[in-house]
């Protein structure tokens, strides 16, 4: 797999972290409320500083409706993380 590119910079992202989870949130009325837990590979540019996040599973670790997604959410620290788009 080729590394992702800074595009700024002409630079390959290098990976910082492996396994940072994250909760995606989904709307409901005027708030956000968490949805799915994911895992994904923290980048980094050597250049500028620039980080994104990529290497995401093809399924959620968790969903919301799930036994104990609030217990998964809080041991993996999902819930510091909560992404908001749709």
């Amino acid at each position: 797999m080729l590394k992702p590119i800074c595009m700024k910079c002409k630079l390959f992202y290098r990976m910082k972290k492996s396994g940072v989870y994250f909760t995606e949130g989904m709307p409901r009325g005027e708030e956000w409320v968490p949805y799915k837990i994911w895992s994904g590979d923290l980048w980094k540019c050597k250049g500028c500083g620039h980080e994104i996040m990529a290497g995401f599973g093809l399924r959620p670790v968790s969903e919301q409706h799930m036994e104990r997604f609030k217990e998964i959410q809080e041991r993996l620290r999902a819930n510091e993380i909560q992404i908001n788009d749709c």
